[in-house]
Order: structure tokens, then sequence, then C-alpha cells
């Protein structure tokens, strides 16, 4: 009997697991296997920040694997107010989570961790092997030296008492279930809540920056499955880059058009080039990965994109957006 918590599960990437183990058909190697128990833990069941509570947390289910997606996350400006609380309650809620893996003998833990844990002046593409080699940028200080951390802690866990922990590094995640609050979204969820406000309104469609910056994205259902791969299949402490190929960068005024054309807005549509870019690029390869898992048919940046909007517009009442001016 497997019994796998999923910290964060009421978060993007914890619904999209929870999608692809639900709906994946029999057979298929991602789908909910027999003896197979899935639990999604949201912060509303448990502090995480807290050792008492989630001590309770797992003295509640016993878990034998754990997927640690929960996080305090939020956008470039927010990241770049916040430099303090980011980095100390996600070293909190990371500390909490692999210590009570360890004292309740957790066989398996895969933390979440980002890209932005990879040095600001560094050579391209990205590996695994480049995460120490330098300081993060300036702009997610804090939330990265958290997240290093739980790769140094991976590590001395192991070393120390030997534990099966290990992490991923998606590139940045996308789809239904995001957070698409219009002040302390990621790129892909705020700039389609302005969209759709702006199509609606009949107002004015204006991103932030000047629409050169390139991403690399990944769906989130595309992402779940490569944690669910990595729950069965992994079991090396070094991190795994979980991304498309650095070939599939695309530019802030790509995902603009592509946001434009799927909502179906006609207006005024510009970018405000007074208002901060973020990094440039970080391009990540991910060749570990794909020498790891073989072949995988990751969804077209365009196709995933118009399920996400799609999927907004239908769950607008419901969805995560805070303000709905």
């Amino acid at each position: 009997m497997s019994r796998i918590l999923v910290t964060g599960g009421s978060g993007l990437v914890g619904k999209a697991i929870k999608h692809v183990v639900e709906t994946e058909p029999e057979g298929s190697p991602f789908a909910k296997r027999a003896g197979e128990e899935w639990i999604f833990a949201s912060s509303s069941e448990a502090d995480l920040r807290d050792p008492v509570a989630t001590e309770a947390l797992f003295d509640k289910y016993k878990p034998t694997h754990v997927i640690h997606l929960a996080a305090l996350v939020g956008g470039l400006f927010k990241n770049m107010k916040y430099k303090l609380t980011f980095l100390r309650d996600n070293s909190l809620i990371n500390d909490n989570v692999l210590r009570s893996s360890y004292t309740h003998q957790t066989s398996k833990v895969i933390s979440c961790l980002s890209t932005c844990v990879f040095p600001d002046k560094v050579e391209y593409p990205l590996n695994e092997e480049k995460i120490h080699i330098g300081p993060p940028h300036d702009s997610n200080f804090g939330y990265a030296h958290a997240k290093r951390m739980v790769d140094v802690m991976n590590h001395a866990y192991k070393e120390e008492f030997g534990c099966n922990f290990t992490s991923a590094i998606p590139t940045n995640v996308f789809g239904p279930y995001d957070n698409f609050d219009l002040e302390d979204s990621h790129v892909i969820p705020g700039l389609i809540h302005k969209c759709v406000l702006a199509k609606k309104n009949g107002t004015p469609f204006v991103v932030a920056g000047t629409g050169k910056p390139l991403r690399q994205f990944i769906y989130s259902y595309d992402l779940a499955k490569l944690f669910i791969w990595m729950l069965r299949n992994y079991d090396d402490v070094e991190p795994v880059i979980l991304s498309v190929g650095e070939d599939e960068e695309v530019s802030i005024k790509q995902v603009a058009d592509a946001i434009v054309k799927a909502v179906g807005f006609e207006g005024n549509y510009s970018f405000d080039t007074t208002r901060a870019d973020g990094q440039f690029r970080k391009p990540a390869s991910n060749a570990k990965l794909l020498g790891l898992v073989g072949k995988f048919e990751f969804t077209p940046f365009d196709q995933a994109l118009d399920e996400t909007v799609k999927w907004f517009v239908t769950n607008y009442d419901n969805a995560r957006t805070g303000s709905k001016k």
C-alpha cells in the first residue's frame, strides 16, 4: 500500500497531478495504480510553517511518499517587495516537511524547486550542475535561496540518514487552476485575466514590460505526468529539470499575442515599457530528463494556452482571481 501525500495539493501543480491520476486511462504509466492512495493537502488543513501543525498532518496521514509542492509564491513584483517573507516562510515550510518526512520514515520525497534557484550570471543553458555556482537574480533573492536550501538539505539527509529525498526543477508552469490574480500572479495567468477583462470591458490590453524577455513554459498537466514518473522511477538525490527543450523558448510578446488570439480580443493592445522585465532569459536544458525518461510528448504551447484560456473563462467565478474588477 502506497499513501502519497501531496502538499500544496490545491495549487496549480497539485490540481494537475490530481487531474492526471484520476483521468489517465488504465494502463497509462501516469494512471493511479492499485494499492495507491493519493492525498492532496491544502494550506487550510495545516500551516506548514508551524512544525507542530506539520507533524500533526504527517501523524494523520502517515504517508509513504511525499510530493512537496507547498510554498509561498508570487509574481515578479511581490518577490521583489517581500524578500525576507519569501525567504523565511519558504525556509520554514521546507524544513518542517523534510523533518516530518524523516521522523515518519517516509520512503521518498520529491520537492518542487524553480529555475529561479540558478545563478543570475551563468553560462546557458542551465543544467542541474549549475545551481550553486553563483548568487541568484536579485528579483527572486528570498524565494530562490529558500528553494536552493532544499537541495542542500536533501543531500544532508541522504548523507546523514540515508533518506531518499530529491527535487524537481520545473521551468515556468501554467494551466488550469493557476492563480489568475491581477497583481499577484505569474505572467501567463495574469495576462489571461487582464485580456479577458479588457475584452469584457472594452478597455485596452496593456502588458507590463517590453515583451522581449524569453521563457520556457511547461503545461501543468505535462509537469504532473513528469512528477508521477519521478515518483515511480527516479531515486537519485540530484535534482532533475522538468522542462520543454531550450529550443522552445517564447518571448513575452509571443505569449501576449497568443493570449489575444485565444481570448478573441480585438481592442487596443500595447506594452508599458516603463515596467520592469526581470531576467531577460534563462534557458534550461532538459537533456538529463530525456535521457532518463526517453520519449515524452509535450503538449504544444498554443494548444495548452488555448485550453487554459477556455478553462479560465468557463470557471471565472470560481477561479483564484483576487480582485475581479
